[in-house]
């Protein structure tokens, strides 16, 4: 299970990075003194403007803002936490499961 994460997790991470050689690096001089303004553009833009097909079309803050009122307080978490009700789970997908049937 771990390798298909690392998979998945890489493959968006080479896309995010072709996304930015693409859309801004191919678009500004490194060297420019104003380099920083213009990352610090892109990177707004990137989050707040772009749409992105992995988010449904939606931009990365719509995508936040659509889970904040489902996403609860630390507080509530803490209010609801019962640790007798916590089950202790293995690393190891197929010995959790193992185990899982045994009880």
């Amino acid at each position: 299970m771990r390798n298909v994460f690392t998979r998945v997790a890489q493959s968006k991470l080479e896309q995010h990075q072709r996304s930015d050689l693409e859309e801004f690096w191919a678009t500004v001089d490194p060297k420019a003194p104003d380099i920083e303004d213009r990352l610090a553009e892109w990177q707004h833009f990137w989050n707040w403007d772009r749409l992105h097909m992995a988010l449904g079309g939606n931009t990365p803050i719509d995508h936040v803002c659509e889970r904040l009122a489902r996403t609860p307080s630390a507080d509530e978490v803490d209010a609801r936490y019962d640790q007798k009700r916590e089950k202790i789970r293995v690393a190891d997908y197929k010995v959790d499961m193992a185990l899982t049937q045994m009880k």
